[in-house]
C-alpha cells in the first residue's frame, strides 16, 4: 500500500514510501494578479551524474534538486542530513530503487565499506593484501590512510582496527 508525506519545507510536494514523488493540486495568485491553478502530478525523476534519481522541487519561484532517496528518509526515517556522518543506503544497492523497505541510514564509515567483492573482509577497516597473503588492517583519519598492520586472520586485523578507532 503506498503511503504519502509531505515533503519538509515543500509543503506543495509529497513523496510516497514507494519512492514517487508529486506535486499537490493548488492555486497560485502572482504578483500581477494573475490567478494559476495547478493540478496534482507525479513528477519525472531525472538520474544525476551519480546514478541516482532526482527531482527538482519549486519553492518562491527558485527550484531545488532533490535527491529521491534522501527524501524518502527524511520523510519515512527521520533522517536529519548532517554532512556525511549518517548516510542514506540503498540495502540491495540498486541506487535507482528508492522503495522505503530496501533504504536504510547508517554511518558513512559503515556505507564505505559494505558489500565489498573479491575476498574483502566482512570487518571495517581489513581487507585481504594479495602481495602478503594476510588481512591488512588500515583506518582513514581526516581523509588520510593510516596502515595498522598485516595478519595472519581477519579477527586480529579487525582488532587493530577497533583498537585505532577506540584510540581516537
Amino acid at each position: 500500500m503506498e503511503i504519502w508525506r509531505e515533503i519538509k519545507n515543500y509543503e506543495d510536494y509529497e513523496v510516497s514510501n514507494l519512492g514517487r514523488v508529486k506535486s499537490l493540486a493548488r492555486t497560485i495568485i502572482y504578483s500581477n494578479g494573475r490567478v494559476v491553478s495547478y493540478k496534482e502530478k507525479f513528477l519525472k525523476p531525472g538520474v544525476c551524474r551519480c546514478g541516482y534519481l532526482s527531482v527538482g522541487l519549486y519553492k518562491d519561484t527558485k527550484v531545488k534538486t532533490k535527491m529521491i532517496h534522501q527524501l524518502v528518509a527524511e520523510s519515512f526515517l527521520n533522517h536529519k542530513p548532517d554532512g556525511m556522518k549518517l548516510v542514506v543506503d540503498h540495502m540491495n544497492n540498486v541506487k535507482t530503487d528508492n522503495r522505503l523497505e530496501n533504504l536504510q541510514v547508517i554511518t558513512n564509515r559503515e556505507n564505505s565499506s559494505k558489500d565489498k567483492k573479491n575476498g574483502s573482509s566482512e570487518y571495517i577497516g581489513v581487507c585481504w593484501h594479495k602481495p602478503s597473503k594476510k588481512w591488512k588492517a588500515q583506518i582513514t583519519i581526516n581523509g588520510k590512510k593510516k596502515h595498522l598492520g598485516h595478519f595472519i586472520n581477519e579477527e586480529e586485523a579487525s582488532k587493530a582496527y577497533q583498537k585505532a578507532l577506540k584510540e581516537l
